[in-house]
């Protein structure tokens, strides 16, 4: 009788700024420590707000990741042995990091994935809606609204004080000096002068 190879899992922390992901995903990862796990920990290159070689959280606290761009990248960096895949700000991946954690799924590894599952706009970001798809487990944080104190799942974008315009870059850096964590009531987005863009169907 052939043996069953046994297959990985997927975990996905998702939710707004300053909902506490990335404290989540380093207490997951302190935690395999202690059980002498194998694990490897990465970051998007892009995320340099305190260091490139560090998943940093806005408490202060902080853990040594490898930065990459490209998802493929992570194969070059584990082995047979590694057991645990840390993956921080996945949501400024390409849509490749999806078929990349599949693969490294069905290999028998286990990856944590932390992201927002929102962008500035209030739209789903990136590839973190097909991770939370498929993943074996979810985990949806919530923020503290900096307007009236309810659970947020927002991230507002201040520009000079004021809301950010829906048609502005989709990624722009910045922790308090440029963002806070609002509730769906106290959200706002500029869309003046944004057009929609219809498609026909017919």
């Amino acid at each position: 009788m052939t043996k069953r190879s046994i297959k990985g899992r997927l975990e996905v922390i998702s939710g707004s700024m300053f909902s506490g992901k990335s404290e989540e995903l380093i207490r997951r990862i302190r935690r395999a420590e202690l059980a002498n796990l194998k694990i490897t920990v990465f970051k998007h290159r892009f995320d340099d707000r305190v260091s490139i070689d560090f998943i940093s959280t806005h408490n202060g606290d902080k853990l040594k990741a490898i930065a990459i761009d490209n998802p493929e990248d992570i194969k070059q960096f584990i082995n047979e042995e590694t057991q645990i895949i840390a993956i921080d700000e996945a949501q400024f991946f390409s849509p490749e990091i999806v078929r990349t954690i599949l693969d490294l799924v069905e290999e028998g590894k286990k990856v944590i994935a932390a992201g927002l599952d929102l962008d500035f706009r209030g739209v789903p970001f990136g590839p973190i809606p097909p991770l939370l798809a498929i993943a074996d487990r979810i985990t949806k944080l919530y923020a503290v609204c900096m307007t009236c104190g309810n659970d947020a799942h927002y991230s507002q974008r201040l520009i000079d004080g004021r809301a950010a315009k829906f048609d502005d870059p989709i990624v722009l850096i910045g922790a308090q000096d440029v963002y806070q964590a609002r509730c769906r009531d106290c959200f706002i987005i500029d869309k003046v002068g944004w057009k929609p863009m219809i498609t026909s169907i017919a």
